[in-house]
């Protein structure tokens, strides 16, 4: 989720802590240390190469990693390593410092014909690898045979020099804020919400908030390669974790092994389309899920002959919720129309949650929040204890850290027609989310990001047909960018966002058959 409005390049790790909370209702160090992982001294990239990783038994995630317990060892008893590997604050100025990155692995079983290291990233930005990968791993069994899987908290995120910004009573109050104004005074409010989330970022973070773009994660992954001794870069990245792998492939083409990007960034969009996009996405998802209610008649919790019918509940729901939020529960929260919003968004990333939006709008058309306000708690990170991760934080400092637009609030408002076309349900929403970097304190990197990648091995690049969060296009348009012979575009004809963890036993299939034996896909196959 872009800032904490627009949904942009989703997470799977927010899926998978959603999917926890609702169905059930370090290495060597050198040098004076600072808060939150950062050390003084000089980083030279050559020397911090050669470090040796001190792996040992995996403690329970940070608060910043979304807490929780230490992850359960896996089938046949294998356990969960950790580590921490220094990585220079700033690779342009190594008298900077290190900060130290969180790392998570467990072993190849069939060492006799082990490949080497699989790294993950599964998106965000600001996902906790090490505290999803535990969480994913069933889904990538049948790999882990011939594979070590790793993966990591990159900089700024988790237990990886964490960026901070309020605390969390100020966080349930800017999340529960009206992100969608509709006069001056809420205009006022909203922008001044913004102002004051980006101070505390700068007051809290201010020295790692220049130094957690894509391009310093990729480089960082690089000198992951190397200290875990790979010649070259095997990975795995969804959503958000597409972009990176793009842009790692473009900075070091000669080094990427088997890499499959699933859930693909359109690389070719600036924030706006970027937006527009997502706005479009959902709409479609929601369309989809409208229909699977109408082809369900009186079985389903939803008023509506047809799928517009449907989504009028929705609309009007919205509508009331803006001038009168609902109680939630026994907390004392009470649900706003910006948290009944993200939480729709919430449930559209995974058709398995189908059911838990249609049971969270009949509640709320009931006057009771809860579940919508479940949701939308899983997408911002926080926790049945009242505690928040710092996924949205490390979300909007790694966004704005890469993206060069800082909307004004003219610009905001001359775009709202169009995102309504796009949307009648999320156009608003994800049109003031523009502006969730134009009070940010760090200068953005790029328009969009180059991931041309000549002379890199092949991609596998998955794209599905029903993805809200990263529409289909974008893997052609990440094909066409990483250059001839190098992306190969695999499609499902799916719902929900990715291909790969559906369960489809095709997607399954042809991305094992690559990653396992090298075998690419041929150009253009589709899986349904």
């Amino acid at each position: 989720m872009e800032h904490h409005r627009a949904p942009r390049k989703r997470t799977r790790a927010a899926a998978l802590s959603a999917a926890a909370v609702l169905l059930a209702a370090v290495g060597c160090s050198s040098g004076a240390k600072d808060e939150g992982g950062l050390t003084s001294g000089t980083a030279d990239a050559a020397e911090l190469a050669t470090q040796k990783l001190n792996w040992k038994a995996c403690a329970a995630p940070t608060a910043a990693e979304g807490t929780g317990s230490a992850p359960s060892p896996l089938p046949g008893g294998a356990q969960w390593k950790c580590a921490t590997m220094k990585v220079p604050l700033d690779y342009a100025n190594p008298k900077a410092g290190t900060l130290d990155l969180a790392l998570i692995r467990t072993e190849a079983t069939d060492k006799a014909h082990r490949i080497g290291s699989l790294v993950f990233n599964f998106g965000g930005p600001g996902g906790s690898g090490v505290s999803t990968l535990p969480a994913a791993a069933s889904d990538y069994e049948g790999l882990r045979g011939r594979y070590d899987l790793v993966s990591f908290d990159p900089r700024g995120v988790g237990a990886s020099a964490p960026v901070q910004c309020e605390n969390d009573s100020q966080l349930d109050k800017y999340f529960a804020q009206d992100a969608t104004p509709d006069d001056a005074a809420k205009e006022e409010a909203y922008i001044e919400g913004l102002k004051s989330f980006a101070t505390a970022c700068q007051d809290n973070s201010g020295k790692v908030l220049p130094h957690v773009g894509t391009t310093e994660a990729a480089r960082d992954m690089d000198l992951l390669r190397q200290v875990l001794g790979d010649r070259k870069l095997y990975y795995m990245g969804i959503s958000y974790g597409t972009e990176l792998g793009g842009v790692y492939a473009h900075l070091f083409p000669k080094n990427v092994g088997r890499a499959v990007f699933d859930a693909v960034v359109d690389p070719t969009n600036d924030v706006e389309q970027s937006a527009i996009g997502q706005a479009k996405g959902f709409q479609l998802a929601l369309d989809n899920f409208a229909q699977d209610c109408v082809n369900r008649g009186d079985k389903c919790l939803l008023r509506g002959a047809n799928v517009r019918e449907v989504e009028d509940v929705i609309v009007k729901l919205l509508a009331q919720l803006n001038t009168k939020p609902i109680p939630a529960g026994n907390s004392g929260r009470r649900l706003t129309q910006t948290q009944a919003t993200n939480g729709i968004a919430q449930a559209l990333y995974s058709k398995e949650y189908w059911q838990l939006l249609e049971q969270g709008v009949d509640e709320a058309e009931g006057g009771q929040g809860a579940l919508l306000l479940a949701l939308s708690d899983a997408m911002n990170g926080r926790g049945k204890d009242g505690t928040y991760s710092n996924i949205q934080a490390a979300n909007a400092a790694i966004n704005c850290a890469d993206f060069k637009e800082r909307y004004s609030l003219d610009q905001t408002k001359a775009k709202l027609p169009e995102f309504r076309r796009a949307s009648p349900v999320f156009g608003d929403f994800m049109a003031w989310g523009l502006m969730g970097c134009t009070q940010w304190p760090v200068a953005g990197q790029w328009t969009t990001p180059d991931v041309s990648a000549p002379g890199a091995a092949p991609i596998v690049v998955v794209g599905n047909t029903g993805d809200p969060a990263t529409p289909y296009v974008g893997a052609k348009n990440m094909v066409d960018k990483l250059g001839p012979g190098v992306g190969v575009e695999l499609t499902y004809k799916g719902q929900g966002h990715g291909a790969y963890n559906s369960g489809n036993k095709c997607v399954q299939g042809a991305v094992n058959a690559y990653l396992l034996e090298g075998k690419v896909p041929s150009a253009g196959a589709v899986c349904q």
